[in-house]
């Protein structure tokens, strides 16, 4: 059973910079085994106690995979699965702009 795993580039270092390999399994945790058994150290990235790690999003054929049996996911020939870390944005340090001032901007009032 051929699955493609489309590869983000902060786990390409796992897979010498390929952006999708191919790899086995009847449900996600075999197919993440599969990979560990060629790209060593890929699993780790993406599985923590047996369950996808908090900070990563796993995608079957564009179907986020939490909302159907996480890990536990069937797979079929043909499938593709995408890994993609989550992302987070700003700066607890960043300072708000003052109340106006974008909207001031955008009115030619500044």
């Amino acid at each position: 059973m051929a699955i493609e795993v489309r590869i983000p580039t902060i786990l390409r270092q796992y897979t010498d910079g390929q952006k999708a390999v191919e790899g086995n399994g009847e449900t996600l945790a075999d197919l993440f085994a599969d990979l560990e058994t060629r790209h060593a150290g890929i699993q780790a990235r993406i599985v923590d106690g047996g369950q996808l790690r908090r900070f990563v999003n796993v995608y079957l054929n564009d179907e986020d995979v939490r909302f159907v049996d996480g890990i536990d996911t069937k797979l079929t020939d043909g499938d593709t699965v995408t890994i993609l870390p989550a992302v987070a944005g700003g700066s607890a340090a960043a300072k708000p702009r003052p109340a106006g001032v974008a909207a001031g901007r955008r009115a030619g009032m500044a």
